[in-house]
């Protein structure tokens, strides 16, 4: 085994610990944060604050936040639909950055490893128990990716140690965290199972899609859903998550991958990423999976719906093919909204599905993927349409609310080469 000579391990650590002589202290810093729910899209969605990140507590880790980037749960949380949402709070849930300071107890990261902040937590300790950890016996068993041991409290915007991390510079009120992650703010406090850490030489400008949209749209395929070569599938919903998840059908093999969208400025970047065919529900009379049926001879190996639209998770059950058609949810609907179908569509052999972070396990899956990003297995930056600075972060919200962007990366302390759209 390589190991470092003395004077050389006391030189880095002594080097990561001048990097960041703010172990141990209080950070103010600046932190995008949404006050109450902000319907008016007309005006901004969050504002941009001095905060105060308090140092980790036993078993957390703070972290450097380097980039962000916008994801549709953000727009939802902003606007008060989303129940995770506590306001006041520090949204965003897509980043990448180093790790600043630990923790007692923390023992799987340590300052100047480069992380993906997961959402979907993972634990990797062996001692839990049933009682401790009720999802823990499915988890060990390949059920499930959903780890539950720090779900409670994620859910409610609060940290397992107790209370929060975050509290505004001019001794205002205390503000919630948001998915676990918070990572508006230049500097953060998560749990440890959030921690995914990555490889030393991982591009940290890009690693924020590997927190939550391509592994949830290539895991829907892959995981999920297990789309064989040959079949046909229909894609609701042509963001980021929609475009990937059509990656990965081609990538498999899919013969006929149908493209659904109302917005129709959205087929060109669906067909140069493996659609085969558009479709414009707007353009059609009658419902959408009355036409997809016509257009397959009796509808779809696989449907996939990430809108967030209730209806339209009906429409993509209902032109799943009748005795073997499988439809994935993977759009988050708002806090309270309800599907419901026939019982008819499923007693004749359909299957309704859902998915969570693609059914990857947090912190190995983003791991993984960074390992296939850097091996050449798939591209990032065709996703990345916008930069902009922190200061900039409504420009974010007002881009993807106009369906005008795919990911906008946050540079959170520095300005991006290029402000607004990445140069052709």
């Amino acid at each position: 085994m390589f190991r470092l000579h003395p004077q050389l391990s006391k030189f880095v650590t002594t080097s990561v610990a001048r990097r960041f002589s703010t172990v141990g202290k209080p950070i103010e810093c600046f932190s995008a944060v949404a006050w109450k729910p902000e319907t008016d899209f007309s005006k901004p969605a969050v504002s941009l604050e001095k905060i105060i990140v308090a140092p980790p507590a036993e078993n957390e880790v703070r972290i450097r936040i380097d980039y962000s980037t916008l994801c549709g749960t953000d727009l939802q949380a902003a606007a008060g639909k989303d129940n995770e949402a506590h306001f006041p709070f520090v949204p965003g849930h897509e980043s990448a950055g180093t790790v600043e300071s630990i923790g007692p107890g923390v023992t799987t990261v340590k300052p100047g490893d480069k992380v993906i902040p997961c959402y979907q937590a993972q634990c990797f300790a062996d001692d839990l128990s049933k009682d401790q950890c009720p999802r823990c016996r499915g988890y060990r068993k390949g059920k499930t990716n959903l780890c539950g041991k720090v779900r409670g409290f994620t859910g409610a915007g609060v940290m397992r140690a107790g209370g929060v991390r975050f509290q505004g510079a001019e001794g205002q009120q205390e503000l919630h965290h948001f998915m676990g992650i918070s990572c508006f703010s230049q500097y953060t406090v998560i749990h440890e199972e959030s921690a995914g850490k990555i490889r030393d030489d991982s591009p940290l400008s890009k690693a924020p899609l590997l927190a939550c949209a391509l592994p949830t749209g290539f895991g829907a395929v892959m995981n999920t859903a297990k789309v064989e070569a040959g079949s046909i599938v229909a894609v609701f919903g042509l963001g980021t998550v929609g475009l990937s998840i059509i990656e990965a059908c081609k990538r498999v093999g899919a013969t006929r991958i149908i493209a659904i969208d109302t917005n129709p400025e959205k087929f060109e970047r669906a067909l140069a990423w493996g659609a085969t065919d558009t479709v414009n529900p707007k353009e059609h009379d009658g419902p959408i999976q009355d036409i997809i049926i016509k257009m397959t001879n009796g509808g779809v190996d696989y449907s996939f719906e990430a809108t967030g639209s209730v209806d339209v998770m009906r429409a993509a059950l209902e032109c799943a093919h009748i005795g073997w058609g499988k439809s994935v949810v993977v759009g988050v609907a708002a806090g309270g909204a309800e599907i419901s179908t026939r019982p008819f569509q499923l007693v004749t052999g359909r299957t309704w599905t859902g998915t969570a972070f693609g059914g990857f396990r947090g912190r190995e899956g983003v791991a993984q993927l960074m390992d296939d990003y850097m091996d050449g297995k798939f591209d990032i930056d065709p996703y990345i349409t916008h930069n902009v600075p922190l200061r900039d972060i409504n420009e974010a919200f007002r881009l993807l609310r106009a369906g005008e962007s795919l990911r906008t990366i946050i540079w959170m302390h520095e300005d991006p080469p290029h402000i607004g759209a990445v140069p052709a």
